[in-house]
């Protein structure tokens, strides 16, 4: 029981109905376990995976997983986070967008072991008089105290009433299936404790609701989008997906490592350790793009996308005969563009950080953009300022 609670919450932001969840595994009944998804592009990125890596962890402790593909909830559009009305998607791009995520799920799940359904099976037939007894048991104060809704309420930007009723389509889904669980990103956590409310309000059990972190893109900053460009999509090339792996800071692959690997805590804990005594980054990147890539590809796909990045980004573009510096710091790390006006790569620190501001400086090849980028203690590393300063540096 302990281990099977333990690869449940690993990973997740938040657990509401632990107890509740305990004693639903204690009964050793199967659970059914659902998580939504409104096909609202026609691929999923890994910032999805994180979701359905949760539902993968439900699937092998052998409980009934439903994959909810939103095609009527999707034609709503999902206020969650909005700060203005979503407007609803056409149903021709809806459907297309279903047929897709239907086959790029079973790159992660079990197709015998999933349950795949769409609802606008029960969500077209509720008509109005079922809409109207959903929304009967739910308090409009409740509704604005929601925190996208309460920022626009506030500054008097608009809130449609068809956005209302999203959260109440939502639960109906919940209701419909009897759901023991419900997944969702940070982000969801409104629409699922609804589910949760409207479960009891109509005699049900209501749902444990888990919440998983909302995985940052390529830029590490902001939520990975198709819109926002900083996604990586699992239907991409291996080699397009190696390179935008290895692109991004060393402080985003241990937070990637943490919610898409499917490595135990003790073998990710191993490669930190590595680091710590030297290892150099990138080499465990690389670990990270292979595993992914033979997930969703195929493991000789992964060998060759790493061949190609070696062969593309450093036999052809660092020089044999670089000069080799070994510099002490006082402390645990150093700034960037401190280091590289100590070791002669810039003539001082204001025009290192230019440089990285302009995207001149790269590290084992990945480019630098932040000027606050730290370096640490015990790191070995080819450090490029423009087309031909290079220097390997060992603190």
């Amino acid at each position: 029981m302990k281990e099977d609670l333990n690869l449940i919450k690993r990973g997740i932001d938040e657990l509401i109905g632990e107890d509740e969840l305990l004693a639903k595994l204690k009964s050793k009944k199967q659970l059914i376990v659902k998580a939504g998804f409104d096909p609202t592009a026609p691929d999923l990125h890994l910032g999805h995976t994180v979701l359905i890596n949760k539902l993968r962890h439900f699937q092998q402790l052998g409980h009934q997983i439903i994959f909810l593909i939103g095609d009527f909830t999707g034609m709503i559009g999902d206020p969650s986070g909005k700060n203005k009305t979503r407007p609803p998607l056409d149903k021709t791009d809806i459907d297309e967008n279903a047929k897709s995520y239907k086959t790029q799920i079973f790159k992660i799940l079990d197709s015998k072991l999933t349950d795949v359904r769409f609802n606008s099976e029960w969500s077209k037939k509720l008509g109005a008089e079922g809409v109207i007894k959903l929304a009967s048991q739910y308090n409009l104060a409740r509704m604005l105290e929601r925190d996208d809704f309460n920022k626009r309420y506030k500054s008097n930007q608009s809130i449609a009433l068809h956005e209302l009723l999203y959260p109440l389509i939502q639960a109906n889904d919940s209701i419909t299936l009897h759901a023991d669980v419900e997944l969702g990103g940070t982000d969801q956590k409104f629409n699922l404790l609804v589910g949760r409310d409207l479960q009891r309000a109509f005699g049900q059990e209501p749902q444990v609701v888990i919440t998983v972190p909302i995985l940052e893109g390529l830029d590490g900053k902001n939520k990975m989008s198709k819109s926002l460009d900083n996604y990586v999509g699992i239907d991409e090339s291996p080699n397009e997906m190696f390179g935008k792996i290895m692109s991004i800071s060393d402080e985003l692959m241990w937070r990637w490592f943490d919610l898409l690997s499917f490595k135990s805590s003790d073998e990710i804990n191993a490669l930190k350790s590595q680091q710590d005594n030297g290892r150099n980054p990138r080499d465990i990147k690389i670990e990270l793009a292979k595993e992914l890539i033979a997930r969703f590809h195929d493991e000789k796909s992964a060998n060759d996308a790493e061949s190609n990045f070696i062969d593309q980004f450093q036999k052809k573009n660092i020089p044999d005969d670089i000069e080799e510096i070994l510099h002490k710091i006082s402390g645990e790390s150093i700034p960037l563009a401190n280091l590289l006006k100590d070791c002669g790569m810039t003539s001082s620190t204001s025009e290192a950080m230019r440089m990285i501001q302009q995207g001149a400086v790269r590290i084992d090849e990945q480019k630098i953009t932040d000027k606050t980028h730290q370096v640490f203690i015990g790191t070995s590393a080819v450090y490029q300022v423009g087309k031909r300063k290079f220097k390997k540096i060992i603190l």
